[in-house]
């Protein structure tokens, strides 16, 4: 194996994924400042790309991952694998794009979109041709193509927020376009219209890589990786329903105009607590590499301290987020301040997520991934019964508490399980000690007096003495 050139696309394919979520993250101040709170026009925008989440995950059915497994083989070929699996999600795509066009009405009015067909038609296309693309973007991958891969995804991003600018900034000033701006829910509408121009643009982009779906149609083989990819379809469901189910479940709970609103509400702080998503995802970048390869694969003592150093990092970021939390508020439109207590109760629960990964590993070393999907849908389980119960009774802040019950449940399944089929010595007495320092250090931020200057003076303080405590622990390990 060529460790530079791994090395080298795993920056790559990190620096496009970490990167162009970041960019899209800088949406998030231009759509709740254009899009006033009272509106209810961003609990749309929650709503539906919750939908698009879940759609992708349906539409692609685990075949990424069952094309890398077949595509490997040195007794297949690879070019049938990628036309296989390319015929069969583009199958899917398009039957599926039909059926809603076909039943567009009814569908659209039992998502409660009846008075805008047209959003819902605009999605099952979005839905349909980015299940398509991600067997080309597997193909790249596949392929070692990572320059490629990069371009087509930061094209989608710039175009995005390009189109996002105008839609925002200029289309109410210009005469001619305003009526359509205000015709689209204020602009909301056009967000998705931009999306599917987007998504079609990069299509356009991979026509060398539509050409495979002519090399070939083997049965045999579609029978088998059908075989293979449909365990992964129920993996895949579980995990993106522990993101997504409480933003699809949250009209039919509370419907009407008063839930569109605290859903935008509810979505627009969430964007600000994904700052804990970054930083996950930038340690699976770095952190999955040592564990499947190298000289320390499979390493329990590297397992346990990729764990704690996780927790404490993951820890220090949330207080930095709580602490400067007054400057960060201003990331959304004051509208929208109101939903700012769930901050530190979704970011807690990624921390449970983050957590829940590396306590992953066990089951992934051992073979034993079916542990995986009956610890997700436990946990998924438990956040959809949260917010069926309290969401009526307390809104938004159910759909906070029941992810973090819900990823609470999943880590403390995996550890206790972990621990009987492959037993890791977590240095939990440091974790125990960090994560009471972190607890103690925010309870003495909250009862200082609230005065901006006051606050973020004290919580400058505090956060550098966690930090130091953290240096001061990296020394001891040295020694």
């Amino acid at each position: 194996m060529n460790l530079k050139a791994l090395a080298k696309d795993t920056a790559i394919y990190g620096l496009s994924s970490i990167v162009g979520r970041f960019l899209n993250y800088l949406l998030v101040p231009l759509y709740t400042y254009k899009i006033a709170a009272e509106s209810g026009g961003y609990g749309i925008v929650t709503n539906l790309y919750a939908y698009s989440a879940l759609l992708l995950a349906l539409l692609t059915f685990g075949m990424e991952t069952t094309f890398f497994r077949f595509a490997g083989r040195e007794d297949r070929d690879d070019r049938m694998v990628y036309s296989n699996a390319l015929r069969m999600v583009g199958l899917v795509s398009l039957v599926f794009v039909a059926l809603v066009f076909l039943f567009l009405r009814p569908i659209s009015g039992a998502m409660g979109y009846a008075a805008h067909l047209e959003y819902v038609g605009c999605f099952a296309l979005i839905a349909g041709l980015d299940a398509f693309q991600a067997i080309m973007f597997s193909r790249l991958r596949q392929q070692h193509r990572p320059l490629k891969f990069m371009a087509l995804k930061m094209s989608f991003i710039f175009v995005n927020i390009a189109l996002n600018l105008f839609i925002f900034l200029a289309m109410p000033r210009i005469p001619a376009l305003a009526d359509i701006y205000e015709r689209f829910n204020g602009g909301v509408g056009l967000i998705f219209f931009a999306n599917l121009a987007c998504t079609a643009l990069v299509t356009f982009g991979f026509i060398p890589e539509i050409k495979g779906i002519f090399y070939g149609f083997d049965r045999k083989l579609c029978r088998e990786m059908l075989s293979y990819s449909w365990p992964l379809l129920l993996l895949g469901l579980v995990g993106i329903l522990n993101q997504v189910a409480d933003k699809i479940l949250f009209p039919y709970l509370m419907p009407g105009s008063e839930g569109q609103v605290q859903l935008g509400i509810y979505g627009a702080c969430v964007k600000v607590a994904m700052i804990m998503t970054l930083i996950t995802q930038a340690f699976r970048y770095a952190y999955e590499p040592i564990v499947f390869g190298g000289k320390d694969k499979n390493n329990p003592d590297v397992l346990s301290e990729g764990t704690k150093y996780f927790i404490l990092f993951t820890l220090l970021a949330w207080l930095a987020v709580m602490f400067y939390l007054p400057v960060i508020r201003y990331f959304i439109h004051p509208s929208y301040w109101e939903g700012l207590r769930v901050i530190p109760i979704v970011m807690m629960a990624e921390i449970f997520m983050g957590v829940y990964f590396n306590l992953s590993f066990w089951y992934k070393l051992s073979d034993k991934t079916w542990w995986g999907a009956i610890m997700s849908a436990v946990g998924v389980s438990v956040m959809i019964a949260v917010n069926i119960i309290f969401v009526p009774r307390i809104g938004y802040m159910a759909c906070a508490w029941g992810g973090f019950a819900g990823y609470a449940v999943s880590m403390l399944m995996s550890y206790f399980i972990g621990q009987k089929y492959y037993p890791i010595k977590y240095d939990l007495r440091s974790i125990l000690v960090f994560s009471l320092a972190a607890a103690v250090f925010y309870a003495i931020y909250v009862v200082v007096p609230d005065k901006m200057w006051l606050r973020l003076s004290v919580g400058t303080i505090l956060l550098g003495g966690y930090g130091a405590l953290i240096v001061m622990d990296l020394k001891k390990r040295k020694r």
